[in-house]
């Protein structure tokens, strides 16, 4: 019974971000070079067009663990516009969603010469998402006058706005996901509140003189969901090191959230929050782009085995512009 117990109270904690959201879930996806996922700002901001696969899986030891695949693209079109597409699916235990969206992103350059950057960017994207309830393995031996032993679904749109600001080494966002309140129709789902809106705001930091070998990126992303109050930070830091080939990379992030679940520990009540520990690993070849990145989750409460695994493949190719930026910017170069 004590496993039982604690068995929900570790998805409690570890899906409070990630299934308790509509739309993608926000793992450590943009640690991989894939911020146009979080920000539809960044669609068209780089010096490179860019095309993202992920693919994400958590306890390869646990049936119906959560797993989500997404692919993105994102390109310039001419001086000012942007626009990219992102089709996705998540699978969480019985729930799942798909959907896709597309994104126009508009760009206002500042820069004293083709070679500084200083570019302010809006982007909106509007998606289609569709959400699964599967009761058809439930048992039917245990009643429940809301499970109808059938494949429910509901599908839904909504849009996301964001802002970003590049220059030079810094480089800031601020991206406003779900705007629209949305009714959704799965009887598992009728008492969650009808805002899913979340707030994210992330800020990176390049250090290094420009045409070195080494770069070092200090970040950190804070998230909020309206209705909940849940709260989450990640701290992150990335080396880069330029090669002949194109550059490795690597680097460590750490996600805390600020609210947590109570749990009987012995005779005493415990509190934990999640927290997880990220290490990622990258390499740019030539125009190919692959990272892995592991999450493990720290805590009283937790899998003995099985942590959080995604690969990330990218392929970046030239777009509005003919040389990089004189700055280091990873998110832009």
């Amino acid at each position: 019974m004590k496993i039982k117990k604690a068995y929900y109270i570790l998805l409690l904690l570890v899906t409070q971000l990630s299934f308790a959201q509509d739309g993608i879930p926000i793992y450590s996806d943009y640690l991989a070079d894939n911020l146009y996922l979080l920000h539809p700002s960044m669609a068209g901001a780089g010096t490179y067009n860019q095309v993202r696969l992920t693919a994400r899986q958590q306890w390869f030891d646990q049936d119906e663990a959560p797993n989500l695949q997404t692919i993105s693209y994102n390109t310039r079109l001419g001086e000012n516009s942007g626009i990219g597409v992102i089709a996705f699916n998540d699978k969480n235990g019985y729930h799942s969603q798909t959907g896709g969206y597309i994104t126009y992103a508009h760009h206002l350059m500042f820069s004293r010469s083709p070679a500084d950057l200083n570019q302010l960017s809006f982007g909106l994207s509007v998606g289609i998402v569709q959400t699964k309830l599967d009761e058809t393995q439930f048992d039917p031996n245990d009643f429940d006058p809301i499970i109808a032993g059938i494949i429910q679904s509901t599908s839904y749109f909504n849009v996301d706005a964001g802002v970003s600001y590049n220059f030079l080494d810094f480089s800031g966002h601020f991206t406003v996901k779900n705007i629209i309140f949305r009714n959704r129709n799965l009887n598992s789902e009728k008492f969650e509140s009808n805002n899913q809106r979340r707030y994210l705001i992330s800020a990176a930091y390049a250090v290094g003189s420009y045409g070195s070998i080494w770069t070092y990126e200090p970040s950190f992303m804070f998230q909020l969901s309206e209705s909940t109050g849940e709260q989450a930070i990640d701290i992150n830091f990335k080396a880069y090191r330029e090669m002949d080939f194109g550059k490795i990379w690597g680097g460590l992030s750490y996600r805390r959230s600020f609210d947590g679940s109570e749990f009987l520990d012995g005779t005493e009540i415990s509190d934990q929050k999640l927290q997880n520990i990220t290490p990622v690993l990258g390499v740019n070849f030539k125009n190919f782009m692959f990272a892995y990145t592991y999450s493990y989750q720290i805590g009283n409460i937790k899998f003995d085995s099985g942590g959080f695994h995604q690969i990330t493949l990218g392929y970046e190719f030239l777009g509005g512009r003919a040389e990089p930026y004189d700055c280091n910017c990873p998110a832009i170069n």
